[in-house]
């Protein structure tokens, strides 16, 4: 059968450097970092002290206080930023078939501070099971898109993917196929987490994953630097408005990029490291480009997955070099996790994102705080280190990878390049 071309119109974004898509932008371009001192909870005996928090965001500016004690912060976020990427869309509600849009949303956790509190509040009383009869509906992953379809009356395809930190890459995937196969006209996608908390902190950091640069979190996350330590945990959501294309053209929708392709592999390796080589790395690119039906040589940018750890950074940049030979070295590389950090679930969605923003808008955001060379890296290739670059964008990537050697990669096109 002909697949059906699916193409983005709507965008929405809650991050640490800007909690609306202009917003988000302006931080991309400019190099800003989101990493400063945690304000959620006391940080005296932990070994990281920072992250990347959501500024100014406050539940009262979005959910009356019943509503908001329903959500985890995580929901919030995912409603949010879907309704922010509806409104950028112009869909009218009253006029959609809703059996036709879907709701398809990542995350990695989900309501990880709605379980750390109920366990707290019961430890420290009496031994009474009192539990919030919100508990569980708070708690699962699977209720961001739940409520984006309840408060909309979208009665399509609706679920969760979970797949550590590539979950909503895959997402995005998933909602491309089924609207390729002829199932939705619309689907709302993309992902959220929040993360930053007493568990969440104290798990990473015990797992040794955490940057500790406690002097200087501002320059923590430090993608592709020889002193990088550790990745810098961050927080919100992404979301995006994928439609078929004859459907958004019948209505006049603006059109910000075409989804061409997408790809899975599993690195079938260790449950926290990447393979060495890069093997599943390799395979997820060769994948997507397979699925969009074009060669390395068309591909203009790159947004890596750039943790700012040192195994990943290097797997993952031999990777794109043996996928991409000679050509890798005319590629704009980047990792614009140096200034957002790392949002877990929802990491590819706010990236995918960023891609898509520097093919609208010409310019490719830097890799912010790089300041030593790493001899294990590849000198030749252009990792736009520290300055924003302008670039005629025609075709970007954006590679996705999880815990558990999950690799997800997506490839956007100008719409008719």
């Amino acid at each position: 059968m002909e697949l059906k071309r699916v193409v983005v119109t709507g965008l929405g974004a809650l991050t640490p450097i800007g909690n609306t898509i202009s917003e988000y932008w302006d931080g991309l371009k400019n190099g800003k970092s989101g990493c400063a001192p945690i304000t959620y909870f006391d940080t005296e005996k932990f070994k990281t002290k920072f992250a990347c928090e959501l500024k100014n965001y406050e539940p009262q500016d979005h959910f009356d206080r019943k509503e908001a004690r329903k959500l985890d912060r995580f929901a919030q976020y995912a409603l949010v930023s879907s309704d922010q990427a509806i409104t950028d869309a112009g869909i009218n509600l009253d006029e959609v078939d809703k059996f036709r849009v879907g709701v398809i949303w990542g995350a990695g956790i989900g309501g990880l501070e709605t379980f750390q509190n109920e366990v707290i509040n019961y430890a420290e009383g009496d031994g009474t099971p009192r539990f919030n009869p919100f508990f569980i509906p708070k708690m699962i992953a699977d209720i961001a898109p739940g409520n984006i379809s309840i408060k909309h009356g979208f009665m399509g395809p609706n679920y969760t993917t979970v797949s550590a930190c590539a979950s909503s890459a895959n997402a995005m995937i998933d909602a491309l196929n089924y609207i390729r196969l002829g199932h939705c006209d619309v689907i709302v996608t993309g992902g959220s987490e929040a993360a930053v908390t007493i568990a969440g902190m104290g798990g990473f950091n015990a797992m040794h994953a955490l940057s500790t640069r406690n002097d200087s979190p501002e320059t923590a996350s430090r993608p592709f630097d020889a002193t990088r330590d550790g990745f810098v945990l961050g927080e919100g959501a992404g979301a995006l408005i994928l439609e078929e294309y004859e459907h958004a053209k019948a209505r006049g929708a603006k059109i910000y990029a075409e989804v061409v392709g997408g790809g899975m592999s599993s690195d079938a390796h260790h449950m926290t490291a990447p393979h060495p080589d890069g093997i599943g790395v390799e395979r997820v690119m060769l994948n997507c480009l397979r699925d969009a039906g074009m060669s390395p040589n068309q591909v203009d940018h790159i947004n890596t997955h750039g943790t700012s750890t040192p195994l990943g950074d290097v797997a993952e940049l031999k990777a794109i070099t043996k996928v991409f030979g000679e050509h890798a070295k005319n590629i704009n590389i980047n990792s614009t996790k140096s200034m957002t950090g790392h949002l877990l679930g929802a990491a590819g969605a706010i990236e995918a994102i960023a891609s898509i923003l520097a093919m609208e808008n010409g310019y490719v955001p830097p890799t912010i705080n790089h300041t030593t060379v790493d001899e294990n890296i590849d000198s030749s290739l252009n990792l736009t280190l520290n300055k924003t670059e302008k670039r005629d964008i025609k075709v970007a990537m954006s590679n996705t990878f999880g815990f558990g050697g999950h690799n997800a990669c997506i490839l956007f096109k100008k719409l008719d390049a």
